[in-house]
């Protein structure tokens, strides 16, 4: 699950980590009287910026025709200009795709004098199995950006998970970024308020970018999360009912929350060959083979090892929500799941939502025998498959005729 800008730096803060002062506003008089009072407490900038689940805002487009979505204002009057041009319109980011995202939110905040843009996160090093801090002198910049064309800019230390961030492994960081002085302490304290955040909420990636070196209403430079980004694991959130409550689904996709509703994984691609597969693995294995033969796979969805026939059902039908489906290509195999269940949750899901795309369906394993006889019982039009390569072919095929 992700989460708001606004929402990442409070939980930051609350784990010791300085973040702009500031509000998230939902109306342009909100907006301008934030601005007043950060003005009035010494503050010569105000930054406007549209809260939407992307990147890329500053310098996206909104379909008003209003250029960017983060503003730098000195006074209360241009904060409300801004607010209203990016308030209930649409703004588009590489990360949005074309039909852009509505801003309903925006956060005003203190716009500090920055000295030095810096990068810093938290993630799973899957390799390692451990937790693992990055960063890098190259802050503002998408970090698969460096990681292309200068590695060796990026540090990383990964994290003994039953011991935590260590404050030595804070202050190598802190060096390894230039930092000098009492920045070297304050940078081991930033380092640690970032992994607290991470590991409390169960977070799967919490990235600072940019993190910067400023210079404070009183001239001394100190460091400040400028932006934040935050990404929760999604079973864990049974453990945060207050992160939950963080969810927006204004920023979800219709399709991905209905599949939410039934336990099922499910992600909108571009593509017209929708999937319904039983695991992870399997699913983004049949994904490829769809490319391979020539297609264009429409979604991940993942059934899980124990779907019902409820739960295919839903399937189906959150698969037929999409318009750009072309036809289906069913692909499962039974280790734990009974295929003969999942044969006739197959069925009876094309007779209640009276499906007329091409489907193709593979089953293998468990009771597997079962399933294909139920599906050749049904009268039901299915176009089986073989094995995955089969049925990755025959799928492709019946949707270019």
């Amino acid at each position: 699950m992700n989460i708001h800008e606004f929402q990442a730096r409070l939980l930051l803060a609350q784990s010791g980590v300085v973040v702009p002062e500031g509000e998230v506003c939902g109306s342009t008089e909100a907006a301008q009287q934030v601005a007043g009072q950060l003005l009035a407490r010494g503050h010569t900038r105000i930054v406007v910026k549209a809260q939407i689940h992307a990147g890329g805002r500053g310098k996206g487009t909104f379909k008003s025709g209003f250029q960017g979505g983060v503003k730098i204002c000195q006074t209360a009057a241009e904060v409300s200009e801004k607010a209203t041009a990016m308030l209930g319109n649409v703004l588009v980011t590489k990360q949005t795709g074309p039909d852009g995202r509505l801003v309903s939110k925006v956060l005003v905040a203190g716009a500090p004098v920055i000295l030095k843009e810096l990068y810093c996160a938290v993630l799973l090093d899957r390799a390692a199995s451990r937790p693992m801090v990055m960063a890098s002198t190259e802050g503002g910049v998408d970090i698969e950006e460096v990681a292309a064309r200068h590695p060796k800019k990026i540090i990383k230390e990964t994290v003994d998970p039953s011991l935590g961030l260590m404050p030595f492994q804070g202050r190598k960081l802190a060096v390894a970024l230039g930092l000098k002085g009492d920045l070297i302490a304050a940078g081991a304290k930033l380092f640690g308020g970032l992994y607290k955040t991470w590991w409390e909420c169960d977070a799967s990636m919490v990235e600072i970018n940019p993190l910067c070196l400023i210079s404070g209403l009183d001239g001394k430079e100190s460091l400040m999360a400028v932006d934040a980004k935050m990404s929760l694991d999604d079973n864990a959130l049974y453990r945060h009912p207050n992160l939950l409550a963080m969810r927006d689904l204004a920023e979800e996709a219709p399709l991905e929350i209905e599949a939410s509703k039934h336990n099922l994984n499910y992600i909108k691609l571009d593509g017209n060959i929708a999937c319904l597969v039983n695991g992870a693995g399997l699913a983004m294995a049949t994904m490829d083979l769809i490319k391979h033969c020539g297609g264009e796979p429409a979604n991940f969805l993942d059934v899980g090892g124990g779907a019902s026939r409820e739960q295919v059902t839903a399937a189906f039908k959150i698969i037929l929500g999409d318009a750009h489906v072309r036809g289906i290509l069913v692909n499962i195999f039974g280790g734990i799941m009974d295929c003969n269940i999942i044969a006739g949750g197959i069925v009876a899901a094309v007779r209640e939502t009276g499906l007329q795309l091409p489907l193709v369906v593979r089953l293998e394993g468990n009771n597997a025998t079962a399933g294909r006889q139920t599906l050749a019982g049904s009268g039901v039009a299915i176009i089986t498959g073989d094995t995955m390569a089969d049925a990755a072919e025959k799928v492709v095929k019946a949707v270019e005729k």
